[in-house]
């Protein structure tokens, strides 16, 4: 599954458009709606958060016009991977306990440990990825 969606670039300082915003909505509802198709709706939930965390990120601080979700099976793991074509790398940030952001990577290096997978960024930065292990009665 690849789907596309454009957004306006915006500047670091201000917020997402609103409907910029509501995309990833559309991009949530249908990866999930790919996932139950694929029989593996035991992990919607995960995927769902991880590809928010992944996508939100790379509306907020990227700068692109347009992102990619790809969804992919291979060798028994589901690879998510968020392309927004710009460079520089997501980085997990330590949040104190007063931060409202920052938390996002560190959920998703949490959910990839615990399924035996792993997250990571292209060469460039112009992806981040994360891949899960597919639940051994989900595997085709």
């Amino acid at each position: 599954m690849k789907e596309r969606i454009s957004v306006a670039s915006r500047r670091s300082d201000g917020m997402p458009r609103p409907q910029d915003a509501a995309r990833v909505g559309v991009l949530r509802r249908i990866a999930a709606a790919k996932l139950k198709h694929r029989g593996l709706d035991a992990m919607i939930g995960d995927v769902l958060l991880i590809s928010s965390e992944l996508l939100t990120n790379a509306l907020l601080h990227s700068g692109a016009t347009e992102i990619t979700l790809n969804l992919t099976v291979h060798d028994g793991y589901l690879r998510i991977t968020v392309t927004d074509g710009m460079p520089g790398r997501a980085k997990r940030r330590k949040a104190d306990d007063e931060a409202e952001t920052g938390r996002g990577l560190g959920l998703v290096e949490v959910l990839a440990e615990q399924s035996g997978g792993t997250w990571g960024t292209s060469e460039h930065g112009a992806a981040t990825w994360c891949s899960l292990r597919v639940p051994a009665g989900q595997r085709r």
